[in-house]
């Protein structure tokens, strides 16, 4: 991969990673359209770390707050906030045990414009179903097995 391929992709990766759509697929896609070598999946998790970045940074005083609820007292003296950042915890968890265990499948069978086809008509569904949840309890309603399948 070229120093203007990285650039490239990079840049779309900044520019689609907060809208409703796949910012994965247009890491992958660029490459079937132009005829450049798949870059693989580090390179397209070092971008994401980049996005990452960003998110933390905005939401940093939200996140202080959170991990300080979470370690003092456990959660006693700041409870709503130390449950939500247990929650996110819990929630993560899975996903990134997952993502441990299935790498190599992810990198060989899933990185395909078959599978970032059916998975963005899939995300749209789920979205568009998202949509008219309206009028739930919120994150306050979250309970441990809500966490766990999120």
């Amino acid at each position: 991969m070229t120093i203007d391929h990285a650039l490239f992709l990079a840049l779309i990766q900044g520019l689609t990673e907060f809208l409703p759509i796949s910012s994965s697929a247009h890491l992958i896609l660029p490459s079937a359209i132009f005829g450049w070598p798949d870059q693989g999946l580090a390179f397209d998790v070092a971008v994401h770390f980049g996005a990452l970045g960003a998110v933390i940074l905005s939401l940093r005083v939200e996140i202080k707050r959170i991990m300080t609820a979470m370690l003092v007292g456990f959660g006693r003296r700041y409870p709503r906030h130390a449950r939500l950042g247990w929650l996110i915890g819990l929630a993560t968890f899975p996903a990134v045990l997952s993502g441990l265990l299935a790498k190599d499948f992810v990198e060989t069978s899933l990185r395909n414009e078959f599978v970032i086809a059916l998975a963005t008509v899939g995300f749209g569904l789920l979205l568009w179903w998202a949509h008219y949840q309206r009028g739930r309890s919120g994150f306050g309603g979250i309970d441990l097995r809500q966490a766990a399948l999120i």
